[in-house]
């Protein structure tokens, strides 16, 4: 194993960037934890609005196909509730 000479200034940049960065993590996370609590404080279902995040991250084609794939399961398991109109696969037959 060869080691090349490291230069220390260039390698203290590096780690001080980091840090810095890792800094502006934390309060982003903790402003983020905030706005959670307020929305709960406000009647917000917190576990839900996760969710919505995610799906909005999603691209369309893909959240269609989580869409009908959780609905043809549910449907297979008979957890689909009376008043909800059928899937997006038996509406297309």
């Amino acid at each position: 194993m060869s080691f090349e000479v490291v230069s220390s200034g260039q390698l203290r940049q590096y780690i001080e960037k980091v840090e810095r960065l890792e800094e502006e993590k934390r309060e982003l996370l903790e402003s983020i934890r905030e706005i959670f609590g307020e929305a709960k404080a406000n009647g917000f279902d917190v576990k839900t609005m996760k969710q919505v995040l995610k799906l909005r991250k999603m691209k369309q084609e893909d959240l269609m196909e989580q869409e009908e794939l959780l609905d043809l399961y549910l449907h297979a398991l008979g957890m689909v509730p009376s008043g909800r109109a059928g899937s997006k696969m038996e509406q297309a037959a």
